[in-house]
């Protein structure tokens, strides 16, 4: 209450004092020395007169001074910085291809495509990894010996594993920034060089690798505020997942993040199953904010969010699959159809794919039941797709209407096919969808603080491994009467699922 008088100045009140008395306008005025006379505050309405003071005054000079000097009355974004030209084809070739017979997690996968296009030779430098600890946990000391770790001051010490080859090194010209402990500052980093294009005109590419569950949970606001300021980049929230993740305690298991991403408009996610799904959302991230296009002549305002796991399994090829790319980008594609008219539909995301795969295996062999497997790159684009279908049908109702995306691509298999839905996240992560999704519903998830085991276990625990998703699978067909329903028990029986978990893998 500064100014106001006696009666408002440093009163707890303040908030609640809604009007000034007559004598308090008085005392108001003298103290500003307005030159107001009475009779213009003794008027009829009561209100006081506005005052301006002239438009040659010092103070309203003083205005325009500095309104001129920020860019104008309103405040506004001159985005000086050219698009990027985007690196080739090549770059992205590798994990298209699988990894083999070795296994690979999306982590590794991740970094491996990084480190290709920091080789770029036209955009390469404009990489900025930000590492807050745990860089040897992502793989990402593979870029030590030639990015280095920015140094204002070089490296002052011998560094304890100088004898590695994959040594820690810093240097005045290092590339990456290694912020220590320090989640917040890693994310005032990320802002920083998410935003360059506007501040400085030029574009970086900030790609912060993070443990998942110290991310959306931890630095949220940041976050927000990234994509409040209209930055752009990558954030990978690494060792994802409530089960996957093993041996360093639940405050690590992250079932939650990717639900947290999703009220972020400005935030694309993804939660990827294999290397190649990783390499078309990479490309065609770049694509999106560093680069031209009609709709967007100066990139699109928006960042990314990538869940990754350190969990290795083997990678295939990218299929030959019509529209693979686009249902990779657009939330969901199916990657492995039943030999045979389809009995029941997984879907699957992120870690969670060789468990569907594996389950899809076991409906076949133990229960003659044919079920297709389907990949959720996003389970958050999915549903933002769905509503913008609504939002625009609402306002249209003399056109034809839009179709969901989840729904057109599932209902080939017949609206009377059951869905079982199942990721490494709590269940309201797959149940974004539901509502679109012809046929029943019924998803798999990690509801709870986490269970610290092996990853067998703790998969047992919440029920989401392959033997739960067969049984779900079997639940939902006996529930619409097309196979006994005997069969659930059955596999109750057959996989112990209703024992202790230490003795139903023992």
């Amino acid at each position: 209450g500064w100014t106001l008088g006696k009666d408002f100045e440093a009163r707890n009140a303040t908030h609640q004092m809604k009007k000034l008395t007559l004598a308090e306008l008085k005392e108001f005025r003298d103290r500003l020395y307005l030159p107001i006379p009475d009779s213009d505050l003794e008027g009829p309405d009561g209100l006081p007169p506005y005052y301006h003071p002239g438009q040659d005054s010092d103070e309203i000079q003083y205005m325009k001074e500095r309104r001129a000097a920020l860019g104008g009355v309103l405040p506004r974004r001159v985005v000086r910085a050219k698009p990027l030209p985007q690196p080739p084809d090549s770059v992205y070739q590798d994990m298209m291809k699988g990894s083999g017979k070795q296994s690979v997690a999306t982590t590794m996968a991740f970094v491996r495509i990084l480190k290709d296009l920091m080789k770029d030779p036209v955009i390469g430098d404009r990489f900025v990894p930000v590492i807050p600890d745990e860089a040897r946990t992502f793989g990402m000391d593979s870029l030590f010996p030639t990015a280095k770790i920015y140094s204002p001051f070089g490296q002052t010490y011998e560094a304890v594993d100088r004898n590695l080859l994959l040594s820690y090194k810093e240097s005045e010209r290092g590339q990456i920034l290694h912020e220590g402990i320090s989640e917040a500052g890693a994310m005032g980093s990320v802002i920083a060089a998410s935003t360059s294009y506007a501040t400085h005109g030029t574009h970086m590419i900030p790609v912060y690798v993070f443990y998942s569950m110290f991310g959306w949970q931890r630095t949220g606001d940041e976050m927000w505020a990234l994509g409040d300021q209209l930055g752009r980049g990558f954030l990978l929230g690494a060792t994802a997942g409530r089960t996957t993740l093993t041996g360093e305690g639940l405050q690590h298991n992250d079932g939650h993040s990717v639900l947290l991403a999703s009220v972020s408009e400005a935030c694309v996610s993804y939660d990827p199953a294999w290397a190649y799904e990783v390499s078309v959302i990479v490309k065609d991230a770049l694509r999106r904010m560093y680069d031209a296009s009609p709709e967007h002549p100066d990139g699109e305002n928006i960042f990314y969010y990538l869940t990754v796991y350190n969990e290795p399994y083997q990678q295939p090829a990218a299929p030959e699959l019509e529209g693979l790319e686009e249902g990779i980008l657009r939330g969901m594609y199916r990657y492995a159809a039943a030999p045979s008219t389809a009995g029941a539909r997984i879907l699957a995301s992120g870690v969670a794919m060789p468990w569907a795969l594996r389950a899809r295996q076991l409906l076949a062999e133990d229960w003659g039941v044919a079920a297709d497997v389907w990949s959720v790159t996003s389970w958050t684009e999915l549903r933002r797709d769905a509503l913008a279908a609504e939002s625009h049908n609402l306002l249209h109702p003399e056109e034809e209407p839009r179709t969901p995306y989840v729904t057109s691509a599932l209902a080939g298999a017949g609206s009377d096919t059951p869905v079982v839905a199942v990721s490494d996240w709590i269940r309201s992560v797959p149940d974004q969808i539901s509502r679109w999704v012809p046929g029943s519903y019924t998803s798999l998830g990690t509801d709870g603080f986490g269970f610290s085991d092996t990853r067998p276990a703790a998969r047992r625990f919440f029920h989401v491994d392959a033997e739960s998703i067969t049984l779900a699978v079997l639940a939902e067909l006996a529930r619409s009467g097309a196979v006994d329903p005997s069969l659930p028990a059955q596999a109750i029986a057959k996989y112990k699922l209703d024992l202790p978990v230490s003795e139903a893998l023992s």
